[in-house]
């Protein structure tokens, strides 16, 4: 059998940050999940209203379910981000999409560590794995485990390390030595929730999905709602805004790990530079990211709204320029087709008033 000491080490080598044990049994903030989602705040995230029994209960995802293994990995880089650049018409892309998709080389790390597992066990068990991908509470099991706190953004925080990670999840019947939680450090410190621009940390701990641009940019598959469209200002694809100005984040680790390095398409990106871009460009930009997910017509759709809260004179101009629907199949969509009508509207609107 291995010793908690054995089981950091081996996730260490296969390049994860942090990794702790929680037990099934006790998970503080597990129930939380009932409450938000009565309280209206999971939007149409339907996946996670489906299954709130499971979430809340892990020995409905795996019987017998005794320890959770959590791990953390950093994807915060030394690249400067688009939180540090003044130039105009900067697009705004959520770090963690800047590299390879997390699912993908995160699930074979986990696979790797599974096996691990199996070899050095030492007796019979069961255990499932998860990415960001199943029906279990990483952030609570995280927190249980003492890898971090969740902060007032509802990120996991850790002292050493920030909030800039990813975490995964190894439910196993096996019964583990497991870490206790640590103390939450935010304080009275309300920075996350005073920038946010759409008011979605309704108050702390809180997040109203519908309202938080990550969402809003990222899971909402039709229009987006008037009263968030002003607010979008540069970004594109998700936001990283409330954990920009945590105080935890001012001097987060970094790392090196090649696969979360930003793509050379997105470093230095400019609202004109994607919206100019062609359909296949844009595609072949996202392949193998986590923002193939979203699909080029929702980028557009987002580009949009974004060009036309920006006042970027050269994004705007670009926003106004011809585009063939049948070279570039996103135009014709007609989720683009409304959101780029109301985007040219509030253009000649704003630049009337100056």
């Amino acid at each position: 059998m291995f010793t908690t000491d054995d089981l950091r080490a081996h996730a260490w080598s296969l390049g994860f940050d942090l990794c702790g044990v929680a037990p099934i049994a006790g998970v503080g903030r597990i129930d939380y999940l009932r409450e938000w989602v009565a309280r209206g705040f999971a939007a149409d995230l339907d996946y996670v209203t489906r299954s709130v029994e499971q979430r809340t209960d892990p020995t409905r995802v795996l019987p017998g379910a005794r320890s959770a293994i959590v791990t953390g990995t950093i994807y915060n880089t030394d690249h400067r981000h688009a939180a540090d650049r003044t130039e105009p018409g900067v697009a705004r892309i959520a770090r963690y999409a800047w590299g390879e998709d997390y699912h993908e080389v995160l699930g074979r790390r986990l696979h790797l560590l599974l096996g691990w597992l199996k070899e050095h066990a030492g007796t019979p068990f069961d255990a499932v794995a998860y990415v960001d991908t199943g029906p279990v509470q990483e952030k609570a099991l995280a927190a249980q485990s003492g890898l971090g706190w969740i902060g007032k953004h509802s990120c996991l925080i850790n002292e050493r390390l920030g909030s800039w990670m990813f975490l995964s999840v190894i439910l196993t019947t096996l019964d583990l030595p497991s870490g206790s939680p640590v103390v939450d450090r935010c304080g009275t410190c309300t920075r996350c929730l005073d920038v946010c621009p759409t008011g979605a940390i309704v108050a702390p701990y809180v997040v109203d999905a519908a309202r938080c641009l990550s969402y809003v940019t990222i899971e909402s598959h039709q229009g987006i709602d008037d009263a968030a469209r002003p607010h979008l200002g540069a970004q594109v694809y998700g936001c990283d805004l409330c954990q920009d100005v945590c105080p935890w984040n001012h001097d987060a680790a970094t790392t090196d790990d090649p696969v979360w390095v930003a793509r050379p398409f997105w470093r230095e990106a400019t609202l004109a530079q994607l919206w100019r871009a062609p359909d296949d460009e844009l595609q072949a930009a996202i392949r193998h990211s986590t923002m193939y997910r979203t699909r080029v017509w929702r980028l557009r759709r987002n580009l949009a709204l974004a060009i036309a809260a920006s006042g970027d004179e050269e994004a705007r101009r670009a926003l106004h320029e011809p585009r063939d629907p049948v070279v570039d199949p996103s135009f014709a969509h007609p989720v683009v087709v409304e959101h780029l009508t109301w985007a040219r509207a509030r253009v000649a609107s704003t630049s009337a008033q100056v």
